[in-house]
Parts: C-alpha cells; structure tokens; sequence
C-alpha cells in the first residue's frame, strides 16, 4: 500500500508545551498483509497487538493522518452474521478487513 499504515482513531486530543498547541490522536495500529489477496486483489489488515495480548496503541500528531480508510470485514464462512453487528461495533468483532481501494479515486490512487 504504498507504505502507508492503516490506524482506527480511538480519540482526538491537544495539549500545549511552551505555548506551543499540538493536535494529536490516541490510534490502534492494524498490521498489514505482505501482498493484496489473491481473490479481491485488496490489501488485508488485522488488528495490531503486543506480546501480552494488547493493544498496539500509539500518539500520533494529526499531520501524519493522511485520509480515512474505507475497510470492509472479511467474514468467516464457518459462522452465519449476527443481527447484532452493525456500524458501532464491527471493527470489535471482525479479526481482519480488506482495505478498500474502489471507494473512490483518490483512494484508488493515493494506496494502489
């Protein structure tokens, strides 16, 4: 992808140092496949965790952030899809996502 990273934004924040105002955000990081999946051609990202089981959690200042990501759950065939899951807690259920580049051009563009 370009070397970019993908990161779900958990809170915008600021905080000044020597008058100085910084505008940051508080991201869990996602891993990303070695290479598009074979099938959709779509890159392939998994939550990011630490040797203890947490999360990969970073400050990042909002200048890095490029533009959001569009990304789709990779649903298993093993079990059906619960009526339950919906926009609010699809990035809690799901283990991995493609990133998807047909959302628009310029995502087309920028990551592909």
């Amino acid at each position: 992808m370009k070397s970019l990273l993908v990161a779900r934004v958990y809170l915008f924040f600021k905080f000044s140092f020597n008058a100085i105002e910084y505008p940051c955000a508080l991201v869990h990081w996602y891993s990303t496949s070695d290479e598009p999946d074979r099938s959709t051609g779509l890159w392939i990202v998994e939550p990011e965790t630490n040797s203890q089981g947490s999360r990969n959690m970073s400050v990042i200042h909002v200048d890095s952030i490029l533009r959001g990501a569009h990304l789709l759950p990779r649903f298993p065939s093993d079990r059906p899809v619960y009526r339950e899951i919906n926009y609010t807690n699809t990035l809690d259920v799901y283990s991995s996502f493609y990133v998807n580049k047909f959302v628009d051009h310029h995502a087309f563009e920028i990551a592909y």
